[in-house]
């Protein structure tokens, strides 16, 4: 399955994922650092609630699986990396086609590898924000995520 977590494969493959596809998710770009991914929910009737804006779970799902790849991309395949916990805050309502994006930075990335070096679990925290069309805060949601070596690349010796 190395073929999979080829990023351009990656992106194909989450936009034909059955959670994506058919709630109009879409990841537009994915980078080849997995560093950098935009993901788009298009606007669609099945989509929206009955106030005519989106739905809060498809905007919430957006966000879902984002950042558990881009580290397990960055990282390799020495860690195990989850999803832990969520909290969303709606802050206005979102009409149209609505975006996050999601970045990964050196010094996360640094940090990360510090906080497991010997093996230890690490929680940190990432913050997504979804706009709207015109640039404008539609929701911010707080992805905690479980990172840990594999078993067999933990160092036992202390």
């Amino acid at each position: 399955m190395r073929w999979a977590f080829n990023p351009a494969v990656m992106r194909h493959l989450l936009n034909l994922w059955p959670p994506f596809f058919f709630t109009g998710i879409k990841v537009v770009e994915l980078a080849e650092d997995y560093r950098y991914c935009k993901v788009e929910l298009k606007n669609r009737p099945w989509t929206r609630n009955i106030n005519s804006s989106q739905f809060g779970g498809s905007m919430f799902a957006m966000t879902d699986p984002i950042y558990p790849l881009m580290l397990m991309g960055s990282l390799g395949k020495e860690y195990m990396v989850w999803d832990k916990q969520a909290d969303i805050n709606y802050i206005t309502p979102g009409r149209g086609k609505l975006m996050a994006e999601f970045v990964l930075t050196d010094n996360e990335l640094e940090h990360i590898k510090q906080q497991t070096e010997a093996g230890e679990k690490y929680f940190p925290d990432f913050v997504v924000h979804v706009k709207d069309c015109k640039g404008e805060l539609v929701c911010e949601v707080k992805r905690k995520v479980y990172i840990r070596k594999k078993p067999k690349y933990r160092d036992t010796s202390q």
